[in-house]
């Protein structure tokens, strides 16, 4: 059986004037629900926007499917919903993972919910609006999903290290290659997590964060991978929003190889080495400073490795899932564009030739734009 995935996508919402955010979305989704795509019923995926924490975003998802043709399909339908909407407010979308340039960033969306976290999380949710994308794969059930979690952890820095699209922030350069990754570790129930061990340890965490305030519900449980809320999935939730779909493409496949590669193990019965949380998230820290472009921890060494071979030794690991699932042929190409050319590469050679973080958005806009008028197919 070839696994359902599920993509999530978080967009930023420019003004092309000044280049800043715009804390536009309750205008873009109304007009969306009055005069756009918004008016179907009953709508796909696709034909859906949701609001984020902050009105500088919009929300875009996939359906579940096993084949990434039409995953890829989707995620650009669905781009294109999100910036019709954005262009029929006279605004444009990008897909990077933190605010570039500066703007109406901390502007709460109007929801009881969002803010209530800002009343209790204070700064960490005022400066939380950042972008990531979330990878939905299907699991028989909770106790398989634990046993996931617990052993693809090791492996989830270097998924970052793929996705990295979010270099710099407030108008300059943050240093890092992914500073979403850092700014989002803030919140106390986000990050790299320790195994579980069963359902009953994982629901036992759930509880103690809830009972300290760390977390006001389920769905406040920002971890790197996680039980989905309602949803036969496991989440991970660890990566920038690409800009590039086919970079996206190719985490996406990883991530469900990773995740049958898992379970199978688990069946099987086979042992796994236990890591501390210390170690994940230094392996972490590495992968957001350097992106690709250093080293990373390498899981099946422990050691740093040049970045492109801790890749290929993540193709390596979870192979034959890729080959049932006709998804290795593909991976290679798209793995190619993730090593030499990714997000936070694609920003700095953008500001590099000009010197100006307008350029930078300016291209931001237009590769986003793009990718769903002009689809270039991986």
């Amino acid at each position: 059986m070839t696994r359902t995935v599920g993509v999530e996508e978080e967009l930023l919402l420019f003004d092309p004037a000044t280049r800043e955010v715009a804390a536009a979305a309750p205008s873009v989704l109304k007009e969306f629900r009055e005069h756009g795509h918004g008016r179907q019923v009953p709508r796909a995926a696709t034909d859906e926007l949701d609001q984020e924490l902050f009105r500088h975003q919009l929300e875009t998802r996939t359906d579940p499917e096993t084949d990434l043709d039409t995953v890829l399909t989707q995620l650009l339908a669905a781009r294109r919903t999100a910036g019709q909407a954005a262009r029929a407010s006279e605004l444009r979308t990008g897909a990077c993972g933190i605010v570039p340039l500066g703007g109406h960033r901390s502007v709460v969306t109007s929801n009881d919910r969002y803010r209530a976290m800002v009343d209790t999380f204070g700064e960490v949710a005022r400066t939380g609006g950042t972008c990531g994308m979330h990878v939905h794969t299907e699991v028989a059930s909770d106790e398989e999903g634990v046993a996931v979690i617990d052993r693809i952890a090791p492996w989830l820095p270097v998924l970052l290290a793929l996705s990295t699209n979010s270099p710099f922030v407030d108008g300059r350069d943050s240093g890092y290659a992914s500073w979403r990754s850092q700014v989002w570790s803030r919140w106390p129930s986000a990050g790299p997590t320790e195994q579980f061990g069963s359902v009953e340890g994982y629901a036992e965490v759930t509880r103690m964060l809830i009972e300290t305030g760390a977390a006001r519900d389920a769905g406040m449980l920002y971890f790197d991978a996680r039980l989905s809320v309602g949803q036969p999935t496991v989440e991970v939730r660890v990566c920038d929003v690409c800009t590039d779909p086919g970079i996206a493409l190719g985490i996406v496949a990883l991530v469900r190889a990773l995740v049958e590669t898992a379970a199978h193990d688990d069946r099987a019965g086979r042992q796994f080495p236990r890591w501390r949380a210390e170690t994940l998230r230094a392996a972490q820290w590495r992968a957001a400073r350097f992106g690709m472009s250093d080293t990373l921890v390498d899981p099946t060494a422990g050691g740093l490795r040049p970045a492109r071979v801790v890749v290929e030794a993540l193709v390596q690991t979870v192979r034959p899932a890729l080959e049932a699932a006709g998804d290795l042929d593909r991976l290679r190409d798209l793995l190619e564009r993730c090593v030499s050319d990714n997000g936070a590469t694609r920003q700095r050679a953008a500001f590099e030739r000009s010197g100006t973080l307008v350029a930078v958005v300016d291209d931001l806009v237009a590769r986003t734009e793009g990718s769903w008028t002009r689809p270039d197919r991986p």
